[in-house]
């Protein structure tokens, strides 16, 4: 059981999705699940797998997982103990509707998916980009329609590599299969390619209510000018997309710190991402004054 559940929520989190594990950590007296039960629910749907003992502990477990997964944008973790009995006292217990008469503690840990990032492009730029995101331990796959650049060789920690053509790349994949990319950054060597690029992601991201967020739906960035953007987009406007999707695209990525080098823009682009991820705004200083 235990090791079906580590594997449920580690196959939850490669799918970019927010995994609350709760764990029986000890009990006592008589109760309904016993020390290492574990189960584990995810977002956005409370999908779950796993029990830590059925009847009202589950069900009161199962609630504040949903809270936990709702509220909480950043890992987090508390400790619950709950006394079986609805008339247990001590102000380190929760008392439940219950006639067991023992009492259990659990732990509950919510995990954060880290990025995985889709370069789209296996240039200059990217190849410095996968050497920055080697070192801060983030997981990244490769697309470039030449072989040579999306090789083992160039991308030897890549989780996937490919050099399929733009049009059979998006044949072969869907909305919730591109929802295991945090970021989706459009680096071709060709503008035409990322256009194309950029226009097949809208296609397939082109509801209304849909969030390029990194977690409701990949983020979106693309590397170029001002004017190549003013191309692109009045191109993706003649094709029906929306302002209120195409002005959630990020172009140029990046923050705006002068780089010029791929090495420059790979520190950009990483800061960038790490600021959405950790939901910190960059222009603020990162301490404080009191």
């Amino acid at each position: 059981m235990t090791a079906r559940v580590l594997q449920w929520a580690l196959a939850q989190l490669h799918e970019q999705r927010k995994v609350v594990l709760v764990t029986v950590l000890n009990t006592s007296g008589s109760v309904p699940g016993k020390t290492g039960a574990r189960l584990a629910m995810s977002s956005p749907d409370g999908q779950w797998e796993g029990t830590v003992g059925g009847a009202g502990l589950e069900h009161k477990i199962l609630d504040r997982c949903r809270t936990l997964l709702k509220e909480t944008s950043s890992p987090a973790a508390e400790v619950i103990t709950y006394g079986l009995n609805k008339g247990a006292k001590g102000y380190e217990v929760q008392p439940l509707d219950s006639l067991c008469g023992g009492r259990v503690t659990l732990s509950l840990e919510v995990m954060i998916p880290m990025p995985h990032i889709f370069i789209m492009g296996g240039g200059h730029c990217g190849q410095a980009l996968s050497t920055l995101l080697d070192q801060v331990g983030w997981s990244y796959s490769v697309h470039d329609t030449r072989p040579e650049f999306a090789s083992v060789d160039v991308y030897p920690n890549a989780v996937q590599r490919t050099s399929a053509g733009i049009d059979g790349l998006f044949a072969n994949e869907s909305p919730a299969s591109m929802n295991r990319f945090s970021d989706i950054l459009l680096l071709g060597h060709d503008w035409s390619e990322d256009q194309h690029r950029l226009l097949g992601l809208l296609n397939m991201f082109n509801q209304d209510d849909v969030l390029l967020d990194g977690e409701n739906a990949p983020r979106i960035g693309v590397i170029g000018s001002r004017s190549k953007w003013q191309a692109f987009r009045k191109e993706c406007e003649s094709q029906g997309h929306s302002e209120r999707l195409l002005d959630q695209v990020i172009c140029p990525i990046g923050l705006n710190i002068g780089a010029e080098s791929p090495e420059e823009i790979a520190v950009a682009v990483v800061a960038q991402i790490m600021s959405s991820f950790k939901k910190k705004d960059p222009s603020q200083p990162s301490w404080r004054q009191d």
